[in-house]
C-alpha cells in the first residue's frame, strides 16, 4: 500500500498530510504534475529476477507506458540484502548516491516490481514524500526537485524508463533540505508502530 506524506520545507518541517488513499494520493500529486498509477503485482518476482523474466513479465504494461511516453531505454534496477561481508558498504554507498536533492534532464519513472522507496519531491514549498511499494509506478517530471531514499536495508526490484540513457545523471542542488525530512527507515517504523498488532 502506498503512502504518501506532505510536509513543510521549513527549517523545523510539520507535517501538513499522511494518507495511503490511493485517490487522495493520485489527486495531490497530481497538483505538482506527478502521476501515480498502479499495476498488477507478479508475487514470484517480487523478491526479484533476471531482467529478462521480469521485463518479460511485464511486456504488455511497459510497451503501453513506452507508447504513451517515447521512452527508448528501459532497464531493471535491484538490490537486495545478503550476507556477503561487502553488503553494509554495497547498501551505504547505494543509498548515499541520491539522499541529496537533485533534478535529472530526463524524467524519472520507475515501477516497483517488489520491495520499497520514498520518493521525495520537493516543490512549492512543501516534500512530498511517496512511499512506493509493489505494483506503484510513479512518473516524475525532468527538473522536479527530488531526492530518493531506498533505506538502511536496501531491498527494492524496479523497471526503469528512459527517453535516453544519460538523463539519470543528478545535477544537485546543494539544498540541505533532504536533512530536515524524516529518512525512509523512520517513516517506515512510524507506519508499522500505527499499525494494530
Amino acid at each position: 500500500m502506498t503512502q504518501l506524506t506532505v510536509y513543510t520545507d521549513t527549517e523545523n518541517p510539520e507535517t501538513l498530510l499522511e494518507t495511503e488513499s490511493v485517490e487522495d494520493i493520485t489527486a495531490t500529486l497530481k497538483e505538482i504534475d506527478v502521476r501515480l498509477r498502479q499495476w498488477d503485482v507478479i508475487e514470484a518476482l517480487t523478491s526479484g529476477g533476471t531482467e529478462e523474466e521480469i521485463l518479460g513479465a511485464y511486456r504488455d504494461e511497459v510497451a503501453r507506458v513506452v507508447a504513451e511516453e517515447g521512452y527508448v531505454f528501459v532497464d531493471v534496477a535491484q538490490l537486495h540484502p545478503d550476507d556477503s561481508p561487502e553488503w553494509p558498504e554495497k547498501a551505504r554507498a547505494a543509498r548515499e548516491k541520491f539522499l541529496n536533492e537533485h533534478t535529472h534532464d530526463d524524467d524519472e519513472v520507475r515501477f516497483f516490481v517488489g520491495g520499497s522507496g520514498i520518493f521525495y519531491l520537493h516543490a512549492g514549498g512543501k516534500v512530498y514524500a511517496v512511499l512506493c511499494e509493489a505494483g506503484d509506478l510513479l512518473s516524475v517530471p525532468k527538473n522536479t526537485t527530488h531526492w530518493f531514499d531506498m533505506g538502511t536495508r536496501p531491498d527494492f526490484t524496479a523497471i526503469r524508463f528512459f527517453h535516453d540513457d544519460d538523463g539519470w545523471v543528478g545535477d544537485f542542488t546543494g539544498d540541505a533540505v533532504s536533512s530536515r525530512i524524516p529518512d525512509f527507515d523512520t517513516i517506515v517504523a512510524r507506519r508499522a508502530a500505527s499499525r494494530p498488532a
